[in-house]
């Protein structure tokens, strides 16, 4: 009777998870799908799941008449700009909190998680004052130091539970074997915060990839505008095509899906192991 019980919560766990995932991806499948229907579809049959008639047609106008590989590249160069620089600075401030100011450091590493207590649109004015004035108005780098001033503090706080777990003993062992500070910090103790470095990378250019409202506020110049933006800009007419929308999400989306495809065990690991400290 327990085996039989057993079986059936088994089942019912593995149809409540299937359920959910459906749930979960079904959007998603829905844009991907809409995004290659024939012309015309999209509006004469618009619950119709599979495409009739398979089309690239919107991804070609998307990418050579509306000028959405210049959206991508301005994208890329901000996201991933930042998330090098983040990375780099956070790793290194979050290893001294642990090793040198630990006392003051759990102290330092919660007031730098307050800053994600103000919203975005509050900031907008401060922000928008302080980039023009250091001469970076409608600029790719003073919207990069801006996704830096959040995303540096949430990557410290978070990097500093991951630091936590490597043993001081391992340390200590290789400065007895002759490495200086930065020799065992780059070749013994990244290794072992690998998982959360990469964590903390991904959720940084993902945050940097969809931000929306800072770049919508401070660029001005179509040529530098990103994808969430320039997303945005194809509902601006009175007559929207669907089908450019549905292959300008897919664009946007599939880089976030990507990475976390690749990189999924690492984060939900990293994220366990960082979380109890």
């Amino acid at each position: 009777m327990h085996k039989k019980n057993s079986l059936f919560l088994d089942i019912g766990s593995h149809l409540i998870l299937i359920t959910a995932t459906v749930i979960a991806i079904f959007p998603l499948l829905w844009i991907i799908l809409s995004s290659i229907k024939g012309k015309g579809e999209l509006t004469q049959f618009p619950t119709r799941f599979f495409p009739k008639e398979f089309t690239l047609d919107y991804f070609t106008h998307v990418i050579n008449d509306l000028n959405f590989l210049a959206n991508i590249k301005n994208s890329l160069l901000i996201s991933l700009g930042s998330t090098v620089v983040a990375t780099i600075v956070s790793s290194m401030a979050a290893y001294g909190i642990v090793r040198f100011f630990p006392k003051l450091g759990a102290i330092m590493s919660k007031l730098l998680v307050t800053t994600y207590i103000f919203p975005p649109i509050l900031l907008a004015i401060p922000y928008s004052i302080a980039v023009a004035k250091m001469g970076l108005s409608n600029s790719l780098w003073g919207l990069s130091m801006i996704y830096l001033s959040f995303s540096v503090p949430y990557a410290v706080w978070l990097l500093v539970g991951f630091f936590q777990t490597v043993p001081i003993g391992i340390e200590e062992a290789a400065r007895i074997d002759g490495a200086n500070k930065f020799v065992t910090f780059y070749q013994v103790v990244l290794p072992i915060v690998a998982p959360g470095i990469v964590a903390t990378a991904i959720y940084t250019f993902i945050n940097a990839w969809n931000e929306f409202l800072y770049a919508l506020i401070l660029i001005n110049d179509t040529s530098k505008m990103t994808v969430a933006v320039a997303l945005r800009s194809l509902n601006g007419s009175e007559i929207l095509d669907w089908g450019d929308m549905m292959a300008a999400s897919v664009i946007v989306v599939l880089p976030s899906i990507i990475f976390f495809s690749i990189i999924q065990n690492k984060i939900a690991g990293g994220l366990s192991e960082g979380a109890t400290k």
